[in-house]
């Protein structure tokens, strides 16, 4: 009984990981097409037409669209991999949100600096939350299998 459920559960995460895929290869797809575009604009001379602060919110919508398709593509079996990955990225970016916080505010005459300090110490307390809300919803899908008694 205890083998059915272990095949059920790969065959689970097979046909996760397979969509996954899927998924990424679309997203690759959709990479290599805006590469294709990107080299059509810039041989025609039509660079100068789009500024580098939309491309960036651009880039920014679709990896929101790419992330939400592959989070709630996830079956609940790989959920508890899927917040130990998410905790990995989160302690990445308290690494570059303390590099931010730790900015000298002199050294920038147009108080960039500032903004830097500010924004970094926002993103310390967000992915504060993420990484200690991460580990207790880690903590209780664990919990649920361990044996009572």
């Amino acid at each position: 009984m205890a083998s059915d459920t272990t095949q059920q559960m790969l065959e689970t995460a097979r046909r996760a990981a397979e969509a996954t895929r899927q998924l990424a290869d679309q997203a690759q797809s959709y990479s290599d097409q805006l590469a294709q575009v990107a080299a059509a604009a810039s041989s025609h001379g039509l660079t100068g037409g789009v500024d580098p602060v939309v491309f960036r919110l651009a880039i920014f919508a679709l990896a929101v669209f790419v992330g939400y398709y592959v989070v709630w593509s996830v079956t609940p079996a790989l959920h508890t991999p899927l917040m130990s990955v998410t905790n990995a990225i989160s302690s990445v970016i308290v690494v570059g949100a303390l590099l931010a916080v730790g900015v000298d505010p002199n050294a920038d005459a147009s108080g960039g600096a500032g903004w830097a300090q500010w924004f970094g110490f926002v993103a310390l307390g967000l992915v504060s939350v993420n990484i200690f809300g991460g580990f207790m919803v880690t903590e209780r899908m664990l919990s649920m299998y361990k044996k009572k008694g």
